[in-house]
Parts: structure tokens; C-alpha cells; sequence
């Protein structure tokens, strides 16, 4: 029978793509969100075929059952997830610092695992606000774990990030750089929660956790039905820079330029959200070693700047993308990139899609696509850009406004 997977955070950006990854590879995700950075769907969805008694049928005609009667109309996120998986979805919607709402799931259900995505994740709003960002991400993981702990479900991936690390002592980055040293309370929270999970793990030797440290997801679903859609002003580089290349916005701001960098803008490790979804595919296999606790970096192991990618995306759709200098943001550090060489080692995972494929994409935007979408654009733009890069301006031309 078909693993039964908890997803918290399930219908934001990386965590809709880890469902779809999940539905792929025949895992059963049962999936909560708050709708903090999610929409709501339409709910008008087409009937979807029955897959067998895994999927909770007992017939062709049958429709797989919600958590409950109430149960919300699903994020336009995992709509389309169902969509593309061609699978029905579980999904309730749930704030993680709910502890009654978190026993009464863990009741009705019996999971293998859990992908733990829940949480305030913005650097520069973590500075203005910490108190709320403690409280979102420290309280709901314990209740989390506790509850977890109460209904003996001990296999965890964990969202963890680069941000942990701090200001980088060396680069790249490997899992043995000293951590606890972060500029914000955002990766504060993250480091805390580490420790906290390093701890139980220690404490309770039936435990197995896997920690990843992202550092930058950019790009979208191949299909561009699925992608980052920030709501408000958005805190990541390129959504924004997606966003101004299509006349969203009127320009970017880019915070810094007098960093000590090539080009004196920030340099980061950008990796593929499809990249990183099937790393944690990678992680759950792991838990299944009875690992204890293991940390890993999902990176390229290459950084950009700023400035970098602004170039980049301005090469792939033939339009200047204005861009205004503005003071540093507080919490940011100038370089980080990964060395991601213990996840290949242990994992069997490695980032396929790398920035180095600039200009030479190895499955181009067809042209007709292009002109239907934007037809005063110039067709041969659409095939220069690197996978990252296509996938995240497919995604932005089917959906110029997000979902």
C-alpha cells in the first residue's frame, strides 16, 4: 500500500512541487496550508481518473474523499497539481500553531513521514517582525513534533536553509561550516529548529530526520502551470525580475551594490525548484536507513550575482529590465553558495538544471507558444534561455498576473 506523506506548507511554492513529485513517485501526500501565501482555487475541476485502491478508490467512478465534510475548496497551486499529476489531492486547510486541528489529523490518518515546508520565510521581513516569526516557525514546529511524537510518527524532512550558516567564513559552503552565526531571525528560526530536531533525535533514538538547506529556488514546472506566485511585493530576486520584464512592475530594486563581489551586487546559488522537490523525494528514501539525524545542502554549487541574472533575463526577452541601486537590506550577506557533494554521495542526488545552460536551453519555449502569449515579443528570445530561466519565463507569460 501506498506510503500516506503529511506536507505542511504544502501549497506554496516548493511545497506544490514537492507534492507533485510525491503524486509521481506513488506516495500518498495528505497536504495542509493557511493560505498565508497561497489562493484559492476555482474548484472547478475536471473528473480526474481513479487510481486504485492506493489512492483511497474502490472503483473507476469513485472520488477519493476528503479529510473531512468542511474540507476547503483546494489552492489554485494543488488544483492544477491535480491537474498534472491527473491524481486527487487530500488537503485541509490548517494553521500548524492549531494543536487541537494537528491531533485531530493525526487521528484519521497514519503517516509514514513528514514534509515539514510550514512557515514565515522572508529575510527582510523577519527583521521587522521577529517575534511573529518566531512564534509561526518555532511554536508550530513543536507542536508539530509533538504531535508527531504522540501518534508515533517518526520520519521527518525538514525545510531548512542556507541562512543558517550566517555570513559565510569560506566558500562554498559545506555541512561542516559553523552554524548559529545568522544575520536575521528568519534563519535563526531555522537554526533553532535544527537543534531542536538534532536534540530529539539524540534523545530518542527511533527518530530519523533529514534537514535540507536550500539556498536560492528559481524556475517553475515545465508546463508553466505551477510556479512562485508571491503575494504582494515579492521578497525573492527573480519573481521580481520576472515581473518587470513582463511590465508588472516598473522596475527592480536591487539592494546593494557595493559588496565585495565581481560586480558589487549579491551573489547567490541558484537551483531549480523541480531540482530541489526531487531532492527531497531523495530525503525520504533516506529515512528509510533509519539515518538518525542527517543534513544536507541542495545547491548547484555555482553562485551569480544580481546583476548576473538581470543580464540574463534581459538577453532571453529581448527588453531592458530597469533596475534602481537602493541601501543594503538588513540580514543579507554578500556570497553564498553551496557545495553540494554530500547529497550526491548520500543521496544519489544531484541539480540537473544549472545556469551554466545559459542561452543553450535544452528544451526550448516553442515559438508558436511565444507569439500567443506575447506575440510583439521576438520568437527566437524564447529559446535562449537556460532551463532555470525558461521554466520561470513560461511560467510568467501563461500566468503575467500569478494564479
Amino acid at each position: 500500500m501506498a506510503e500516506k506523506i503529511l506536507v505542511t506548507g504544502g501549497a506554496g511554492y516548493i511545497g506544490s512541487h514537492c507534492v507533485l513529485e510525491l503524486l509521481q513517485a506513488g506516495y500518498v501526500p495528505v497536504v495542509i496550508d493557511n493560505f498565508h501565501n497561497a489562493i484559492r482555487g476555482t474548484g472547478n475541476l475536471r473528473p480526474l481518473p481513479c487510481r486504485g485502491a492506493a489512492r483511497g478508490c474502490s472503483s473507476p467512478s469513485a472520488s477519493l474523499p476528503s479529510i473531512s465534510p468542511g474540507a476547503d475548496v483546494l489552492p489554485e497551486s494543488l488544483r492544477r497539481v491535480q491537474q498534472l499529476a491527473q491524481q486527487h489531492l487530500l488537503f485541509q486547510e490548517m494553521d500548524i500553531t492549531d494543536a487541537a486541528a494537528l491531533q485531530e489529523l493525526f487521528s484519521k490518518h497514519h503517516f509514514s513521514a513528514v514534509m515539514h515546508f510550514a512557515g514565515l520565510k522572508a529575510v527582510g521581513e523577519s527583521v521587522q517582525k521577529p517575534l511573529e516569526y518566531y512564534r509561526v516557525n518555532l511554536t508550530g514546529t513543536i507542536q508539530l513534533l509533538e504531535t508527531m511524537k504522540a501518534h508515533g510518527v517518526k520520519n521527518i524532512v525538514f525545510s531548512s536553509s542556507a541562512t543558517v550558516y550566517g555570513d559565510p567564513k569560506y566558500l562554498p559552503l559545506d555541512e561542516s561550516h559553523p552554524v548559529g552565526g545568522c544575520t536575521n531571525p528568519y534563519g535563526k528560526s531555522k537554526y533553532f529548529i535544527e537543534e531542536m530536531i538534532r536534540d530529539l533525535c539524540k534523545a530518542e533514538k527511533d527518530w530519523n530526520a533529514v534537514l535540507l538547506r536550500y539556498f536560492n529556488p528559481i524556475g517553475a514546472h515545465e508546463s508553466g502551470m505551477i510556479g512562485e506566485d508571491p503575494q504582494g511585493i515579492p521578497n525573492n530576486l527573480m519573481p521580481y525580475v520576472a515581473q518587470v520584464a513582463v511590465g508588472r512592475r516598473e522596475f527592480l530594486s536591487v539592494f546593494g551594490n557595493d559588496y565585495k563581489t565581481e560586480d558589487g551586487t549579491g551573489v547567490r546559488d541558484y537551483i531549480h525548484v523541480v531540482d530541489l522537490a526531487k531532492g527531497h523525494i531523495a530525503a525520504l528514501r533516506k529515512l528509510k536507513e533509519n539515518c538518525g539525524c542527517k543534513i544536507y545542502n541542495l545547491g548547484t554549487g555555482t553562485g551569480y550575482s544580481v546583476l548576473q541574472m538581470v543580464q540574463a533575463m534581459e538577453k532571453a526577452s529581448g527588453r531592458k529590465i530597469k533596475y534602481q541601486v537602493v541601501s543594503r537590506r538588513e540580514g543579507d550577506v554578500a556570497s553564498c553558495y553551496a557545495n553540494p557533494t554530500l547529497a550526491e554521495r548520500e543521496l544519489g542526488w544531484k541539480a540537473a538544471c544549472g545556469l551554466d545552460k545559459m542561452c543553450k536551453s535544452s528544451s526550448p519555449l516553442p515559438g508558436t507558444l511565444c507569439h500567443q502569449l506575447l506575440p510583439s515579443w521576438p520568437t527566437p528570445h524564447c529559446h535562449s534561455l537556460p532551463v532555470a530561466g525558461e521554466d520561470l519565463w513560461r511560467w510568467q507569460l501563461q500566468n503575467p498576473t500569478g494564479f
